[in-house]
C-alpha cells in the first residue's frame, strides 16, 4: 500500500489520471441518483432494484448493438422509452400498493423482492456472462500522452450532463415538473388544488426507471455488466443521495464525481478487488456520523 501511495505522489500526472476518470464516470452515477433522490423525495420510497433497472437498461442496448446492429449511442432514446413503459408497469403492479405504508421496512423489502426477480429474470433472458457494448470510440491523448482519456467516457460524461440539465429544466420549468415538485412538499394540498396524485406518482417512478435505462446504456459501453451487479449501483446510488441530500441537485453532481474519484484513487492503492468495498464501509460511517449528530440534536433539544 506504502509502495502505490509513494507512486501516486512521485506520479502527479497518474493521480491526476485517476481524478480525471472519476469525474468522468461519476456523472453516470449521479444520474442514476438522482433518479433514486427522485421518487424519494416525492413518494418517500427507497427503490431497492434500483441498480437492476440500470443493468437491465444495459442489456437493451447490448441487445440492440449486437442482434440489431444499432450504434449503443443511437439506443439511449429507445432504451429510455423502454423502461419509462417499464416504471409504469413496475409502479402499477407493486409501487402503488406501497403508498402510504409507514413502515419504510415494508418498501425495502419489497423492492428488494423485485431485485432478485429482475436478477433470475437478467439471468434467464441474458444468461450469466459478462458482456460489454463498447462502441470502440478511441482515445484522447493529452500533454503529450501524459494523460490518456477514453472518448466513450468523455461522450458518456457529456450525455449524462446533458440528460441532467434537461431533467433540471423540466423539473423547474414543465407542469409536470412543477406538479412533482408540489406534491413533494406537500401531497394534501396539491390534490385539493386539483393536482393528479395518482399520475404524478406513475410519473416520478416511470422518469426514475428511465433515468435509469440512459444510466445503464452508459454503463454497459464504459464498464461490463452482469445480472447480479446491480446491488453495487444501488447502494452507491443510496450514499450519493445520503450524502447529498434529498432536493440538492447540485449536491448530487459533486457528490456522484467526488466519491467515483475517491473510488478510483482508492482503488488503486487497496486493490481493484476490493474498490467496492470502500462503498460500503463509506456509506457505513456516513450513516453512523448522521445518526450520532441526530441523536445530539435531539439530546440539546431536551
Amino acid at each position: 500500500m506504502i509502495t502505490y501511495i509513494q507512486i501516486l505522489i512521485s506520479s502527479p500526472e497518474f493521480l491526476a489520471q485517476l481524478i480525471i476518470n472519476g469525474l468522468l464516470v461519476g456523472a453516470i452515477f449521479a444520474l442514476i441518483a438522482y433518479g433514486l433522490a427522485l421518487i424519494w423525495g416525492v413518494m418517500d420510497i427507497i427503490n431497492f432494484a434500483q441498480g437492476e433497472m440500470v443493468i437491465f437498461g444495459g442489456y437493451l442496448t447490448y441487445t440492440l448493438f449486437y442482434q440489431f446492429g444499432i450504434h449503443p449511442i443511437l439506443t439511449i432514446p429507445i432504451v429510455a422509452i423502454a423502461l419509462y413503459i417499464f416504471g409504469l408497469l413496475i409502479y402499477k403492479s407493486v409501487i402503488n400498493r406501497l403508498l402510504g405504508e409507514k413502515d419504510i421496512f415494508i418498501t425495502i423489502l419489497a423492492t428488494f423482492g423485485l431485485a432478485i426477480l429482475m436478477q433470475q429474470l437478467m439471468q434467464a433472458i441474458f444468461g450469466p456472462d459478462v458482456v460489454t457494448a463498447n462502441p470502440e470510440l478511441g482515445m484522447l491523448f493529452l500533454f503529450d500522452g501524459q494523460l490518456i482519456i477514453s472518448n466513450v467516457q468523455l461522450v458518456s460524461f457529456f450525455i449524462a450532463v446533458f440528460v441532467g440539465v434537461a431533467m433540471f429544466i423540466l423539473m423547474k420549468y414543465s407542469r409536470m415538473g412543477q406538479a412533482i415538485r408540489a406534491t413533494a412538499q406537500n401531497p394534501r394540498a396539491s390534490r385539493i388544488l386539483g393536482i393528479n396524485i395518482e399520475k404524478v406518482y406513475a410519473n416520478t417512478f416511470a422518469i426514475n426507471a428511465a433515468l435509469c435505462g440512459i444510466g445503464g446504456s452508459l454503463v454497459v459501453m464504459v464498464w461490463t455488466i452482469h445480472p447480479f451487479i446491480g446491488l453495487v449501483y444501488t447502494f452507491r446510488s443510496f450514499m450519493i443521495v445520503i450524502l447529498a441530500g434529498l432536493g440538492n441537485f447540485l449536491g448530487i453532481i459533486f457528490a456522484g464525481m467526488g466519491i467515483s474519484s475517491l473510488e478510483n484513487v482508492t482503488g488503486f492503492i487497496i486493490g481493484a478487488e476490493f474498490q467496492a468495498a470502500v462503498i460500503f464501509c463509506l456509506l457505513v460511517i456516513i450513516l453512523v456520523t448522521r445518526s450520532i449528530r441526530a441523536r445530539k440534536r435531539r439530546e440539546y433539544i431536551q
